[in-house]
């Protein structure tokens, strides 16, 4: 009898998703002040007002004349620069997007200046042509609020419906999110992600929803190409659509664009080939694995069992390629309670092999570890 039969029961290799990036929640606003002598200006105080919604901020420029606000939420703001109680300068609907920082500088030096000019509400003078570009600015500012508030309430939508597993309404909020802005990579990665999550969940579209997933990956890796957790993903959608040549590809892309996760990558390329027969790449993408990453115990299992599906019986004597007891009796060093341990030992035993453990002797009372 082959011992190949006999393993199938513990096949195939789970294979690890990795997190796509979320969309960060807060921006932020800084810059530098001048005086009305052109020089930087310490202790100027910084008024941040949001228009949308209400909201009010307040920081000091520093002694460079710097000033610096994090955390700030999306949004159209005011942001004016108060001296001696007295707004000096301010602008108007200035866009706060999520996930970035606004650089806004001020030159009181101009901005009090005097000239041909009407007036606004707030008694600053503007000349004719000022005025005509602060309104198209404002108009502009208006639409990517608007804009903007599309997107992230879009966006938000799916990550709430994704973290309940309503895959239906996360995949209808990413959806507009994309329409609303085609350009943010993390809006094409979560809604893939929303499509393979329905695809488990619902089997009988999931042909359809891993199209659409694989789809998807591709547009989130043709704006971001350097994000291996999109390259890992789209491979293992390729994998599950029996795309192994394109699977491997992309996974190897991943391990060289990330060489710190190189051995997940790996990994999951060795479970590719354990679920489509292919033991021999199988085995070598198992040893990379553990070569990049000496301590995952994981890999040290699947590529023992890779071996050991090599192994012939003679006499009733499994004889299994060199290194496989080696592999097994690692993966229990590494993992003495892991879920594979009496798997392992079993393997073992079927060699004629000595299972290594070392106790350690409990502690005096009183005395350290």
């Amino acid at each position: 009898m082959s011992l190949i039969r006999k393993l199938t029961l513990i096949l195939p290799v789970s294979l690890a998703f990795f997190a796509v990036s979320g969309w960060a929640q807060t921006a932020a606003i800084e810059g530098v002040v001048k005086g009305p002598d052109g020089k930087l200006l310490q202790g100027a105080q910084m008024k941040i007002d949001r228009l949308d919604v209400k909201g009010n901020y307040t920081v000091k420029t520093d002694k460079r004349g710097h000033y610096f606000y994090g955390g700030l939420p999306g949004g159209s703001y005011k942001v004016s620069v108060v001296v001696d109680g007295k707004e000096r300068d301010f602008q108007n609907g200035v866009p706060i997007k999520i996930g970035e920082t606004q650089n806004l500088n001020f030159d009181l030096s101009k901005s009090e200046t005097p000239g041909p000019a009407t007036v606004d509400e707030s008694g600053r003078a503007l000349s004719a042509a000022e005025k005509a570009e602060a309104e198209k600015k404002n108009k502009e500012q208006a639409a990517a609020l608007a804009k903007n508030k599309a997107l992230n309430d879009s966006f938000n939508e799916g990550k709430t419906a994704a973290a309940a597993g309503q895959w239906d309404a996360a995949i209808a909020g990413f959806t507009k999110a994309g329409e609303v802005d085609p350009a943010q990579h993390v809006v094409w990665g979560n809604l893939a992600d929303a499509y393979v999550g329905r695809s488990k969940a619902t089997p009988a579209g999931k042909d359809a929803d891993l199209a659409k997933a694989a789809e998807s990956y591709q547009k989130a890796i043709a704006l971001k190409a350097d994000d291996a957790a999109y390259l890992n993903n789209y491979a293992l959608v390729l994998a599950q659509e029996k795309k192994f040549d394109e699977a491997q590809a992309q996974l190897t892309k991943a391990a060289q664009v990330d060489p710190t996760n190189a051995g997940k990558y790996y990994f999951n390329l060795g479970a590719v080939y354990v679920n489509t027969g292919n033991m021999d790449p199988a085995t070598a993408a198992f040893k990379k694995a553990i070569e990049l990453d000496p301590n995952y115990a994981e890999a040290y299992f699947q590529y023992g069992l890779s071996l050991i599906a090599k192994a012939t019986i003679d006499n009733g004597k499994t004889n299994a390629p060199p290194g496989t007891a080696e592999a097994f009796q690692k993966y229990m060093d590494l993992a003495p309670n892991g879920p594979n341990v009496e798997t392992a030992k079993a393997m073992m035993a079927s060699m004629g092999a000595t299972v290594q453990t070392n106790f350690k002797a409990a502690p005096a009372p009183g005395k350290k570890k």
